[in-house]
């Protein structure tokens, strides 16, 4: 059983996780937070299961501007993103990064290439940053990488 300071933990990674949402979506209105219609209906134009639903955090249409209303021509222009963000001091951001990622998002990174890419936020006041990184670039990057397992017990 988890302690009191694993939830600690989890409550304040979600607190600097939404802090670089919002500094990501003031830095660059191409940046889009979508509803639950709007991100199921780009699941299936790209015809991705619905089991990757929490696989990426938004996504980047170049030139959507900050307009209410986007209409999507061109499947090319959409980038799915996954963010990661930190507290800590990076200048050369994301050198130095550590996170943690799932197997639904390295999956589907593989599934969908270089229109999933993965977002290091830096929110540290010196080094106040992001970098958009495709999978082969984040993987010439990886330094350590391990596996770890979570698991849940029937009752």
């Amino acid at each position: 059983m988890a302690g009191p300071q694993s939830y600690v933990i989890t409550r304040s990674n979600n607190t600097t996780e939404k802090e670089g949402l919002a500094y990501l979506l003031e830095q660059d209105s191409d940046f889009i937070l979508l509803d639950t219609e709007s991100r199921k209906f780009l699941m299936d134009m790209f015809d991705i299961s619905h089991t990757f639903s929490r696989a990426f955090d938004l996504v980047y249409i170049k030139n959507s501007g900050s307009s209410t209303v986007i209409t999507v021509d061109d499947k090319n222009s959409i980038i799915f993103v996954e963010l990661k963000t930190t507290k800590k001091y990076l200048p050369n951001n994301p050198r130095g990064f550590f996170f943690g990622a799932t197997k639904n998002e390295f999956d589907l990174a593989e599934k969908l290439g270089d229109k999933y890419q993965f977002c290091f936020i830096s929110l540290h006041k010196d080094s106040l940053s992001y970098n958009l990184l495709t999978t082969t670039e984040l993987n010439n990057l990886v330094k350590t990488k391990r596996i770890q397992y979570q698991i849940n017990l029937q009752n």
